[in-house]
């Protein structure tokens, strides 16, 4: 199935990324310090502003910073591929800046007593983390698990919207945008336990 932030669009994002990622290349810049920065910028968003229920700028910020997950990508394949320390930091940094908007996203909707959008949030990242982990897990085994409808950028941008529309007034857009998320993060989880059943049978069968 494909993704929900469809190959076309990355591609149409990294045409717009590729001159940046040149220009801080020569000047110096590296990715990691590129990835470091990014997740910055999101607990800002997250923590700052979001948990504090400015939900659009809250929003907004994560959404700008969350998208150096593509320039410090391509700043990496443009100097010559990433090393392991620097995929290892992405991952990391991913997964602190995953928690942090969640967590904000879930301390918010407690203060506003909205508990079933609160149930959502502690869903969402809890399974957003196992999809993670899945994949982690496949590769550490010398197997594949790159599939699924909601990697992390279509995650980020499924609860970017919705703390957008409801800061903006559009009250339930939180709630069913966190249990959307929920539900596609249950089911990339069950996409990439198949796939990667599938590999160890065949690799059983070798």
């Amino acid at each position: 199935m494909a993704k929900i932030f469809q190959v076309t669009a990355r591609a149409g994002m990294t045409r717009v990324v590729e001159p940046v990622a040149r220009g801080l290349l020569r000047a110096g810049v590296s990715p990691n310090a590129v990835t470091v920065t990014g997740t910055v910028g999101v607990l800002v968003g997250a923590l700052g502003f979001g948990a504090r229920g400015h939900l659009v700028i809250g929003a907004l910020i994560v959404t700008v910073f969350a998208l150096t997950d593509l320039l410090d990508g391509t700043m990496a394949r443009m100097s010559g591929g990433s090393t392991r320390f620097g995929a290892f930091l992405d991952s990391s940094m991913d997964r602190i800046a995953d928690s942090a908007v969640f967590g904000a996203v879930a301390y918010w909707l407690a203060t506003e007593q909205q508990y079933s959008g609160l149930a959502a949030a502690l869903l969402c990242l809890a399974a957003g983390g196992l999809v993670s982990y899945v994949k982690a897990r496949a590769e550490g085994l010398g197997m594949t698990s790159n599939v699924g409808i909601a990697e992390r950028t279509e995650r980020l941008l499924i609860v970017g919207v919705g703390g957008l529309l409801t800061g903006l007034g559009v009250d339930p857009a939180l709630e069913i945008a966190l249990w959307l998320l929920a539900a596609v993060s249950i089911f990339t989880v069950g996409q990439r336990m198949i796939h990667v059943y599938r590999q160890a049978q065949l690799v059983g069968r070798e």
